[in-house]
C-alpha cells in the first residue's frame, strides 16, 4: 500500500547549463510542491501504513528549509555562492544543481536516510520510501526513485554534502537534527497508549 504527504515551499534558483536562457542565467523563484510517498505492507496499531502526523516531524523540517531560502549548486561561480550567502539568511548549498530532477533525488536521500534511522513505536510494519515527486509548476514535476536517488551518473548526494544556513537549522525543532542525522544516530516515534475497546 502506498501513502502520500504533500509539503510546500516557496524557493530561489538558477539552473545552469540549462537549454532555456532564462532558467540558467536568472535568479528566480517556484512554488514547489513535494509528494512523499511511503510504502508498506502491513499496518500499524492504528491501522495505518505510517501516521501522516509522524511526517510532521523531521521529514517536514527539512523540507520547509527549502521555504524562502536559495538554492544553489556548490559548483557555481565562486562570487555568486558567496553574494547568495552574504544577502540571503536562508540559503541551501547543494552538491548537484537545483532542478527539479535533483530536488527530488535530494529529498529522497535525506527522507530515506530519516527513515532509516527512525525507530518505530507503534507497530509500523517495513516502510519505505517509495517515492519522491518535486513539481516545479503546476505542470511539471520530476519523480525519484531509489535507483535514480543512488545513480552515481546523475550526480552523487552524499548527507555530508548538503549544507543548511544556519538560520535555517535554527528554524528545526532540533536543531541539531541533521548533524545527528550524518551521525547515524536513532530518531524515536514514541508509541501511543494502546487502547482496545
Amino acid at each position: 500500500m502506498l501513502i502520500r504527504k504533500l509539503f510546500r515551499f516557496e524557493s530561489a534558483h538558477i539552473v545552469r547549463n540549462c537549454s532555456s536562457l532564462r532558467c540558467s542565467t536568472s535568479i528566480h523563484g517556484h512554488s514547489y510542491k513535494v509528494e512523499v510517498l511511503l510504502e508498506a505492507h502491513a499496518l500499524d496499531h492504528g491501522q495505518m501504513v505510517y501516521d501522516f502526523g509522524l511526517m510532521k516531524g523531521n521529514i517536514r523540517d527539512v523540507i520547509d528549509a527549502f521555504d524562502h531560502a536559495i538554492c544553489f549548486w556548490d559548483k557555481d561561480d565562486p562570487e555568486y555562492i558567496r553574494l547568495c550567502k552574504q544577502f540571503s539568511a536562508r540559503w541551501i548549498s547543494m552538491p548537484v544543481s537545483p532542478s527539479a530532477e535533483q530536488f527530488a533525488r535530494l529529498f529522497f536521500v535525506i527522507i530515506e536516510a530519516i527513515l532509516r534511522q527512525t525507530i518505530m513505536g507503534n507497530g509500523e510494519g517495513v516502510v519505505r520510501l517509495h517515492s519522491v515527486i518535486a513539481h516545479e509548476t503546476e505542470t511539471g514535476y520530476a519523480q525519484a526513485f531509489p535507483e535514480d536517488a543512488h545513480n552515481e551518473r546523475m550526480g552523487p548526494i552524499r548527507l555530508e554534502e548538503i549544507e543548511f544556513s544556519e538560520q535555517c537549522r535554527k528554524e528545526w525543532r532540533d536543531p541539531q537534527m541533521y548533524e545527528k542525522l550524518q551521525a547515524g544516530e536513532p530518531f524515536i516515534n514514541s508509541a501511543p497508549p494502546l487502547q482496545v475497546k
